[in-house]
């Protein structure tokens, strides 16, 4: 049998060459610098930057891809992803809460949760 017209060995080539880590090829890190970075952006996104697990699965994008690929960074990939996803459902559930409910939800306990009334409050309109 020709090797040539065998499906499998493209797929096999393709997962002995996994590409590169980062989304500008050839030009980006090297692995071992890739996982630095990756381990990196992973640890301080919890310090409340979680827009560095956004950027880091943004930059890393071609480990999402492939599973197999590169499984030292994935860990850290797919768990900034994870963290992501969990930060921004926390906080659109969080806005959703107060743009839905508003005065409903909340009863008159409301005029003390919003900030739009602030300079009313402590008089520095000068309109009252």
């Amino acid at each position: 049998m020709e090797t040539g017209n065998n499906p499998n060995s493209s797929s096999a080539t393709a997962m002995s060459n996994p590409g590169w880590p980062t989304i500008d090829g050839p030009l980006g890190l090297s692995e071992e610098d890739s996982v630095a970075y990756a381990r990196r952006f992973f640890r301080f996104g919890f310090c409340l930057l979680p827009w560095l697990w956004a950027l880091n699965c943004f930059y890393f994008w071609p480990v999402l891809l492939r599973s197999r690929s590169f499984p030292r960074l994935r860990p850290y990939v797919v768990g900034s992803a994870a963290g992501f996803t969990v930060f921004t459902i926390l906080l659109s559930s969080w806005a959703l809460t107060f743009i839905i409910g508003g005065k409903h939800l909340f009863g008159h306990v409301w005029d003390e949760l919003v900030m739009y009334n602030v300079a009313d409050k402590l008089g520095l309109t000068g309109w009252s």
